[in-house]
């Protein structure tokens, strides 16, 4: 069994793939900000980022574009998340090698809005 690249210790195939595959959709902040961030390290999902990215802040790029593979992501580590209502918010550290070949951690506080039973990533 493929591990996810989330970091959650479930195989790819129980945790993200379902998400990215739309055969499901996240229940939780948290499992959004692990789908995303697996969208991401995996690459050529640009249309899953789209899709989950709420329209008021998502940026005017192709999916094409978004789904670029420019950045090695090597790891995720959730600090934080809380859901109120509608509102979410999840703090993490992701660890990365960028084009330079350079180690570095994007270190995150994402919010999050659910608008018809969707949770969609706002802002970080």
């Amino acid at each position: 069994m493929k591990p996810c690249p989330c970091c959650s210790g479930k195989a790819f195939a129980v945790c993200c793939a379902p998400y990215l595959d739309g055969k499901s959709t996240p229940r939780t902040v948290k499992q959004l900000m692990r789908s995303r961030y697996t969208a991401f390290a995996l690459g050529g999902q640009g249309d899953y980022l789209l899709r989950t990215w709420h329209p008021r802040t998502a940026p005017a790029i192709s999916a094409q574009a978004l789904g670029q593979a420019d950045t090695q992501w090597t790891g995720l580590e959730i600090i934080a998340s809380q859901q109120r209502g509608d509102h979410g918010v999840v703090e993490f550290r992701a660890s990365l090698i960028d084009a330079a070949g350079e180690s570095a951690v994007h270190h995150e506080t994402s919010t999050f809005l659910r608008e018809g039973g969707r949770w969609l990533y706002l802002s970080g």
